[in-house]
């Protein structure tokens, strides 16, 4: 780990968003050659740096890999290469606990109309966590892509696990078909084999869950992140207490908030930005670009719903246009 590399990136504020391209529903469709679309990459980074922002969140799939062992982080490159020619710097996602447990490569399913996320996957899923026969697929996967990024400083950080211990309700609202402690086993396992890779960027996993049956697994989290990350899609006087208490359990370590902006929840930009620059902690909104996620719809949203009042997540219209224009006096 370049400590040195750290200290830089860290002293600073910095902004961005999770980014999935407007043309893909979830990782899959984002990584396969069929459908990796570096165009609407380009287009849609160039959005991102005309508000400042300068890191994204990105997540991977064990599938892509396994599919593509080497056209996947050619793929991954190419993205890098884009990203940083905006001056952008990313995270990497390997695994996640969010959203449909059964997938498969190939064309992915159409959107499901209003609906939240509709296409997003879990991986590796429920069965391949569970399955200790897949734990060399799955440690061959994590070591050989960070081996091949091994100090790249277009890479500020490895997130290990999305939410660890979530399920098919993908939010943090939600308690149906949660897998809790069920997680940990593969948890403590990609730590382990992060940590055996050379000259790796700094590790991750972030707290979003803060009830106390997930003490264990955020214990676990704490413990072992070298950088101490959580999620926080929350109006800004709990957004406060939330970051008095992580700067106070990192104890010195680096603080992000990998996911916030909500903005039926109170959890805005004109709101939050002031509280994350006061503390002095980078924070990476939940979508750049309204498309196939339909992330601009609320948590629990179905075609039944209807159009919400205000937009739930997202930044920009597809033509570059923001969704709210007003908010980019927050930037």
């Amino acid at each position: 780990m370049d400590t040195n590399n750290i200290t830089s990136f860290w002293n600073s504020w910095h902004c961005g968003a999770n980014f999935i391209p407007s043309t893909a529903i979830n990782q899959l469709e984002f990584w396969q050659k069929e459908t990796f679309d570096p165009a609407t990459i380009r287009r849609e980074l160039g959005f991102a740096a005309t508000l400042g922002m300068d890191i994204m969140r990105v997540y991977l799939h064990d599938l892509t890999y396994e599919q593509d062992p080497e056209g996947f982080p050619a793929r991954m490159e190419e993205y890098l290469a884009i990203a940083g020619s905006f001056g952008i710097r990313t995270m990497f996602v390997f695994f996640d606990d969010c959203w449909n447990s059964d997938f498969a490569v190939g064309p992915q399913p159409a959107p499901k109309p209003r609906t939240h996320n509709s296409g997003w996957i879990q991986s590796p899923g429920f069965r391949a966590a569970d399955d200790l026969n897949q734990r060399p697929r799955l440690k061959n996967y994590v070591q050989s892509v960070m081996k091949r990024f091994a100090g790249d400083s277009r890479i500020f950080a490895w997130d290990l696990y999305n939410e660890p211990g979530n399920g098919k309700c993908g939010d943090d609202q939600g308690k149906i078909g949660c897998r809790g402690k069920r997680s940990v086993p593969l948890l403590n396992d990609i730590f382990d084999w992060a940590e055996a890779v050379e000259n790796h960027q700094p590790l991750t996993a972030g707290f979003w869950n803060w009830n106390s049956n997930y003490n264990e697994l955020n214990e676990l989290l704490l413990r072992r992140s070298e950088v101490v990350s959580f999620h926080g899609y929350v109006a800004p006087d709990v957004l406060r207490e939330r970051l008095s208490f992580m700067r106070y359990a990192a104890h010195g370590r680096p603080v992000i908030c990998t996911e916030f902006m909500a903005r039926s929840k109170g959890s805005t930009f004109a709101g939050c930005f002031p509280v994350f620059r006061e503390f002095n902690v980078s924070a990476i909104c939940w979508g750049l670009v309204a498309g196939k996620t339909n992330t601009v719809y609320p948590w629990g949203s179905t075609e039944a719903s209807g159009e919400p009042e205000v937009w739930f997540h997202d930044v920009f219209h597809p033509d570059g246009t923001m969704l709210y224009e007003e908010e980019r006096k927050a930037f």
